[in-house]
């Protein structure tokens, strides 16, 4: 694209994420810390809050969706929390089981679950780089 067509981007929107059921996925997500910012169930749809920012995880319900496995390697969606291991305890003591056990990163811990359709969120904090992580 030459400049005088170019456009510039603005940050994230939504993360658009496919489920199988809607409200299996919202319990699912609400489980793993998730607070619901709106469901229309007409529209099969819930968003989800990351953080304070406007712009969240977006779940879309797709009939026909069954479960899967995550497949390898796939899209992931990494948020960033204050401290990824202990993400990892909290999300096996609510019942989600992260993929494997928490892992180094150079910024800091990631821990990664699947959703039951094979969506993959990771939690990742800045403790090795925190001068690069949110304040």
């Amino acid at each position: 694209m030459s400049d005088d067509q170019s456009y510039d981007l603005l940050g994230f929107d939504n993360v658009l994420l496919p489920v199988g059921a809607l409200g299996e996925a919202v319990g699912f997500y609400e489980r793993a810390g998730f607070a619901v910012a709106f469901r229309l169930d007409e529209a099969g749809i819930a968003l989800l809050r990351v953080g304070g920012e406007t712009p969240g995880i977006l779940l879309r319900e797709e009939h026909g969706l069954g479960r899967r496995p995550p497949p390898w390697p796939s899209p992931r969606v990494w948020l960033e929390v204050p401290d990824a291991r202990a993400a990892a305890r909290r999300l096996a003591g609510a019942g989600v089981t992260p993929l494997d056990e928490p892992f180094s990163v150079a910024t800091g811990w990631t821990v990664e679950v699947a959703d039951p359709w094979g969506n993959v969120l990771g939690f990742t904090d800045y403790s090795k780089r925190p001068e690069l992580g949110r304040t």
